[in-house]
């Protein structure tokens, strides 16, 4: 009889953040104020940091847990439901009652280039202490943004208690956030803009180095078209972003830091999983549409294997 082949369970990310209806306009350029400018483009989408990460590694093949506060308004049925259609559990979503769902607008340039202008119901309740921290046994990874603090630091506590990998979205966030969550992530992964604005330095190497002389996981930055730059073993390493023509680079960083887990859960090297995440973030900058502009892994795959023949 022939040998039953053994099938590979997908890995499991839980993703921890904010979630918000983005309303994405296209227009030729970002005006002065005061000024009218009409949208060549537009959709909407739902998403946040942690949330397109989710989105991203649930379509590059990973399976995905949301866990995140929503409005008891319409909208918030209508993003629970989109969450839902885009393929991630939505269970662990919760409805705060008495308050209104987060939404955002963003105008993008002819250069890919973006304004974005997000509300958040400053009543929310901030409370972390409703989180289903024993579900963490069943997943590979915990990966947190910095716009829920409490959220974050309580599911990355637990996390590194269980001794689970975690990853934070380093991006443009208060300083005394940031140092309540950058210390508990095994993966430290910021955006170029956030790095610098929280260590005060001027290059990114020189940011790179400072942060990770102190910590004991990895410590990298995702600089958009100049790639991934990591530190290891004390020294810089770094992997070039492929060039593109780029349309819209709303949620490129979201997108990177789904397709890192992901390769990185996979088993991948940092080098060769930096290389995956920056093809799919290439690849998302080709689309108008933030993170629906995610590729499929076969996209990814393929792109990866020209660039080696």
């Amino acid at each position: 009889m022939p040998t039953k082949q053994r099938q590979v369970q997908p890995k499991r990310l839980i993703a921890v953040g904010t979630v918000s209806t983005t309303s994405i306009y296209r227009v030729d350029a970002i005006p002065a104020a005061p000024a009218k400018v009409l949208a060549s483009q537009a959709c909407r989408v739902v998403d946040g940091m942690a949330v397109s990460a989710a989105c991203s590694f649930v379509k590059l093949g990973g399976q995905a847990t949301v866990w995140a506060r929503l409005g008891d308004d319409n909208e918030g049925g209508q993003m629970r439901a989109a969450l839902l259609a885009a393929g991630l559990d939505v269970s662990c979503l919760r409805t705060v009652a008495g308050t209104v769902s987060s939404h955002v607008s963003v105008l993008v340039d002819a250069k890919g280039q973006r304004l974005v202008v997000p509300y958040h119901d400053p009543d929310v309740d901030d409370s972390a202490t409703w989180l289903p921290l024993p579900s963490l046994v069943q997943a590979d990874m915990v990966h947190c943004d910095a716009r829920w603090v409490n959220g974050a630091e309580t599911a990355l506590k637990a996390a590194k208690a269980l001794g689970l990998p975690r990853m934070i979205d380093g991006d443009i966030a208060p300083k005394h956030v940031l140092d309540r969550i950058v210390p508990l992530a095994t993966y430290a992964v910021f955006s170029d803009a956030g790095l610098l604005s929280y260590t005060g330095a001027t290059h990114v190497e020189t940011a790179l180095l400072h942060i990770a002389s102190g910590h004991e996981g990895h410590v990298g930055a995702s600089c958009g078209a100049d790639g991934y730059f990591w530190v290891q073993d004390g020294q810089i390493c770094h992997v070039d972003s492929p060039v593109v023509n780029v349309v819209d680079t709303l949620s490129a960083g979201d997108v990177f830091h789904g397709a890192l887990a992901l390769a990185l859960l996979e088993g991948k090297s940092i080098e060769s999983a930096a290389r995956f995440a920056c093809v799919a973030a290439a690849l998302k900058c080709t689309r108008f549409g933030g993170r629906l502009g995610c590729p499929s892994r076969d996209e990814v795959d393929t792109f990866l294997s020209e660039q080696s023949t």
